[in-house]
């Protein structure tokens, strides 16, 4: 890759992340009272995306194999339990990736 390569990638992205930044104040111009379809995205958008996630974190899952699915599973309940628990989404995730490569490098 050269460097006019590069210049052009990071140039595109600035103006993509530019652009999509601007767009809700041009798309919603100055008016004082939010859309409700866009409080309804802003409410249900959260649960969808973190649906997506774990389907796709969960999607090759061997139930069947050597370990049964044994660190995807107790990962799982760790991250759900510590949620339940604490209400904090970044100590959960952190939490069970580590219990989850903890389980799987050195137990199974």
């Amino acid at each position: 890759m050269n460097d006019t390569h590069a210049f052009l990638i990071i140039a595109i992205s600035g103006l993509m992340t530019f652009l999509l930044r601007v767009l809700p104040f041009v798309a919603f111009g100055k008016s004082e009272r939010t859309p409700k379809f866009v409080i309804y995205l802003g409410r249900v958008l959260p649960f969808a995306t973190m649906a997506m996630l774990v389907v796709y974190c969960l999607r090759r899952t061997d139930f069947f194999g050597n370990t049964h699915a044994l660190p995807e599973i107790i990962s799982s309940v760790t991250i759900v339990l510590l949620h339940v628990w604490k209400r904090n989404t970044l100590l959960s995730i952190i939490s069970g990736t580590l219990l989850y490569m903890f389980l799987v490098q050195v137990v199974f």
